[in-house]
């Protein structure tokens, strides 16, 4: 498949955003240490974390959803971004991933702004009131599950609300899907651009990130 971003080209954006923070370098650092690639890989790059940071503090956001937490990087560069008294919440499945999340949530201080919930993530956000109440959304969780985190996410933004979205190109795989997470993805892909609820763009953001904002 071809390389979303030349190896040349990433090393170049990672050294023009603001550095990551000890807590970030010490947290990115535990968990390429304790997982195999594949698991680790699943962490989001500092770049990536940076830009959901000031995608917050740009939005205002008080009232947050994270759908896929892992070890936690995510969600402390959202929380960071949150206006003050906002929330986030974070849905994972794992209790051994999320419990490195809550030690540097502990650390980074954030822990007071950051909920867990640990059950299946679409349970989650059903459970949520039906209300357009949410500001924001990051989905980066089993790619199968896309397209029906996605209907029950858009309801429940208010307008102007924004849901970002992850690894929208598979490593490009979404242009000839063969894989069930590819094609749950390609497939959302398709269905954003036909959604009339939405406006949206999709960036080349290291795997793909798509924006959709709540008409």
């Amino acid at each position: 498949m071809p390389e979303i971003i030349d190896p040349a080209v990433a090393d170049y954006l990672l050294g023009h955003c603001t550095p990551a923070d000890d807590v970030l370098r010490s947290l990115a650092a535990e968990t390429h240490a304790k997982y195999p690639p594949g698991d680790a890989g699943m962490q989001i790059s500092h770049d990536e974390g940076a830009f959901l940071t000031i995608l917050v503090q740009l939005t205002g956001v008080t009232n947050a959803v994270e759908i896929g937490t892992f070890t936690g990087y995510s969600s402390i560069c959202i929380a960071r971004g949150l206006r003050p008294g906002g929330r986030l919440l974070a849905c994972d499945v794992s209790d051994e991933w999320t419990s490195i999340a809550r030690a540097y949530w502990a650390e980074a201080g954030l822990d007071d702004r950051i909920d867990l919930r640990l059950a299946p993530a679409l349970d989650t956000v059903r459970s949520l009131p039906a209300d357009p109440i949410v500001d924001f959304v990051f989905l980066d969780a089993d790619k199968t599950g896309y397209p029906a985190y996605y209907e029950e996410i858009v309801p429940r933004l208010r307008p102007g609300g924004l849901l970002v979205i992850d690894n929208v190109l598979r490593s490009g795989r979404v242009l000839n899907p063969q894989d069930p997470s590819s094609q749950a993805v390609a497939a959302l892909n398709d269905r954003i651009v036909t959604d009339d609820r939405v406006e949206s763009v999709m960036l080349p953001v290291r795997d793909g990130v798509t924006l959709v904002r709540k008409r």
